[in-house]
């Protein structure tokens, strides 16, 4: 690796706004604020539910009344 070209590679706080959570990673900032992350995300925490139950086709031709 070349010498003086590279960013400081620091510890960084990540703040999760929606949840308030926070972590340490090492990046080149030294504090991020993010809007969603695992703690708070349905995926993750399995509160997901499952809105669409027919599919996109489906809703098309009831839509607009196709066989």
């Amino acid at each position: 690796m070349r010498k003086g070209i590279h960013p400081e590679y620091v510890p960084c706080k990540v703040t999760c706004v929606t949840s308030g959570k926070e972590i340490e990673v090492m990046s080149v900032k030294p504090e991020l604020r993010i809007d969603i992350s695992s703690f708070c995300h349905p995926f993750y925490t399995g509160s997901d539910k499952v809105v669409d139950t027919a599919g996109r086709v489906e809703k098309f031709k009831q839509r607009y009344n196709l066989k």
